[in-house]
């Protein structure tokens, strides 16, 4: 999808959404978050939000690969789709509404909005969970309604599908990304050894 286009950008800030997108979709190729044409971005510039295309090899993106919606949601120019193979088994191994841990170090780096401030270790991280539909933009609803159950939560867990992750800013929502990442791929390994990733250590 690339084009000769993207050089008319070279003059944008290397935080302008449509230079970081490309270079963060790099980051998570290399990382294994993102394989084949899965995964996806996107980052809100004033009033109009950037979005990594579906259905793309996320390494090769470009500047003018991007899609762009209005607040309202409008399209100005497809939602994103970021499927997490962690976050998969996730919610494939817990069948419930939720995934839920605690004393797990990098639960620390996972910021609660309704605590207005991160988690500590020993607290209980608690990420809720929505089924599947065919189409993203069917999980309007039940995305609102989780965040209306959890107002503090900064994911959503998907069935069979991945997790959105969000932040004050790109920095912050990539550092509890990398961070939910870790949780979920430490609570798979935990389960299959028979461990319960929300059992309070026996010291305490």
């Amino acid at each position: 999808m690339a084009s000769g286009r993207s050089s008319i950008y070279q003059d944008l800030s290397e935080e302008h959404p449509r230079k970081l997108i490309p270079e963060l979709c790099k980051q998570f190729y290399n990382l294994g978050w993102v394989t084949g044409t899965g995964g996806g971005i996107s980052i809100k510039l004033d009033d109009e939000i950037y979005i990594a295309p579906s259905g793309v090899q996320k390494e090769r993106i470009q500047p003018d690969d991007l899609f762009i919606q209005n607040i309202e949601g409008d399209d100005l120019q497809t939602p994103p789709d970021y499927k997490n193979p962690a976050a998969v088994m996730t919610t494939l191994l817990w069948p419930g509404k939720e995934f839920r841990c605690t004393h797990l170090e990098m639960i620390k780096g996972i910021y609660d909005y309704e605590l207005n401030r991160n988690l500590m270790y020993d607290e209980e991280l608690v990420v809720p969970i929505i089924e599947n539909t065919l189409f993203e933009k069917d999980l309007e609803e039940s995305m609102a309604n989780a965040l209306k159950d959890y107002p503090g939560t900064s994911a959503i867990l998907v069935r069979r599908h991945g997790v959105y992750v969000w932040g004050h800013n790109w920095q912050k929502a990539k550092t509890m990304a990398e961070c939910y990442d870790y949780l979920f791929s430490l609570a798979v390994e935990m389960h299959k050894v028979g461990l319960d990733a929300n059992a309070v250590p026996k010291q305490y």
